[in-house]
């Protein structure tokens, strides 16, 4: 595996993650100040330059997406600890199945093959589609599901940064492809989770919780496993786990699970959290509510309390200035809480941020603007908390504008 440049930022953290329970001191590391230092003279940077010698404390403001996925691989026990670390106070498990039909933290039920080295194992004879090398100007191809693995097959694996070479003609190379901006410093030993076991991994370091079920890959019902099913299976880890529902905000991209737990679980389904996915329909355009898949009076009604676009949906810009969108001020209007992502995710921001900085990308140009963009959110937008792969950066702009938890 490669190694890459950024590894100064996360050493302090790297030599302070033992297996222990929640620690209340925060350390944040040199990031925040790094991207301080890159603003231009304004009150914001005053501001959050007056902070830098303050006791940093946890906040439910700050989300770790995946743990802390910038340089530790995802949804494992070492990403997460180094996210509450950072002074994340809630955390995420991204849940999907096994061939079992048990829980497990993974982005995607398709992902194995990007994300663990489940191709250099004897496992790969199991995978849906094993590993195809580049060929001809095709692309290197793999497709390995947790729905192809038992949950004790499942644990044997060992997570990596989610990656892959396309153009590799080897597994070893297929497997080689983290981003020069990210690391393989902290990818030797990425220790995958069971659901259950992010529940109380996330009660140990004293965090909070917020699960995402994810779309199957595969057809559902699946062996008898409702959607249903698999939506209760979720809450259910929670009530034996005894968290309260105060605790939990369950997301999912599909309405009919937030739904579904709005009427089976209603105390939990308060704060359960509807990702829109908006951006995928044709004509949709952040700034013209007549484009809007579904009004946001219509999500209310129908019990939702909490919404979830990406970043790039609540601002636009006015003037070169970034302005909250059409977008949240509509949901704003229906009574809708605001819950974003995913700061730190775009790497260096020279070059306009990608997609999660879309909607202001011509004043996007150097990397102040994850704190810019992220006081507006919180100013100007009022969001409830926003997820980031690098949760230090959020935790000081909470702990700088009050925001921590008390």
């Amino acid at each position: 595996m490669k190694t890459n440049v950024i590894t100064a930022m996360g050493a302090t953290l790297a030599a302070a993650l033992p297996a222990m329970a929640f620690a209340a001191e925060v350390e944040l590391g040199p990031r925040p100040y790094y991207l301080i230092d890159q603003m231009a003279d304004s009150p914001l940077k005053s501001k959050l330059e007056s902070c830098r010698d303050m006791q940093f404390q946890p906040s439910d403001f700050s989300i770790g997406h995946r743990g802390a996925p910038m340089m530790f691989p995802e949804h494992t026990v070492e990403s997460n600890r180094a996210a509450v670390r950072m002074g994340a106070g809630i955390l995420e498990c991204d849940v999907t199945f096994t061939k079992d039909k048990q829980l497990v933290c993974r982005h995607a039920q398709n992902d194995l093959h990007t994300t663990t080295n489940i191709l250099a194992t004897d496992l790969a004879s199991s995978c849906t589609a094993g590993f195809a090398p580049a060929k001809d100007g095709e692309n290197a191809t793999a497709e390995c599901r947790t729905s192809d693995l038992t949950l004790d097959q499942f644990k044997t694996l060992n997570a990596k940064m989610d990656a892959a070479d396309k153009s590799a003609t080897t597994v070893e190379g297929y497997m080689d492809g983290t981003a020069g901006w990210r690391t393989d410093l902290y990818a030797t030993k990425g220790t995958v989770m069971t659901h259950a076991e992010s529940i109380a991994l996330f009660k140990d370091l004293g965090a909070k919780f917020t699960p995402e079920l994810k779309s199957p890959s595969v057809e559902m019902p699946f062996d008898g496993y409702s959607q249903e099913n698999y939506a209760q299976a979720l809450i259910d880890e929670y009530k034996a786990a005894g968290i309260p529902a105060s605790d939990v905000w369950a997301q999912s991209f599909n309405l009919d699970d937030v739904l579904y737990w709005i009427k089976a679980e209603p105390e939990f389904g308060k704060q359960a959290v509807f990702l829109d996915d908006s951006y995928n329909e044709e004509g949709f355009d952040h700034n013209d509510p007549s484009t809007f898949r579904r009004p946001m009076a219509e999500l209310k009604a129908q019990g939702v309390n909490y919404i979830a676009p990406p970043m790039w949906m609540l601002v636009t810009l006015e003037d070169g200035k970034v302005v909250q969108s059409a977008y949240a001020k509509e949901a704003k209007a229906a009574g809708l809480k605001l819950i974003t992502w995913t700061l730190e995710r775009s790497g260096p921001l020279a070059n306009g941020g990608g997609w999660y900085f879309n909607s202001i990308t011509e004043a996007t140009n150097n990397d102040a603007m994850y704190f810019e963009l992220l006081d507006v959110l919180a100013q100007d937008v009022g969001i409830e908390g926003i997820f980031s792969d690098w949760p230090a950066t959020v935790t000081y702009y909470a702990n700088c504008m009050g925001m921590a938890n008390s």
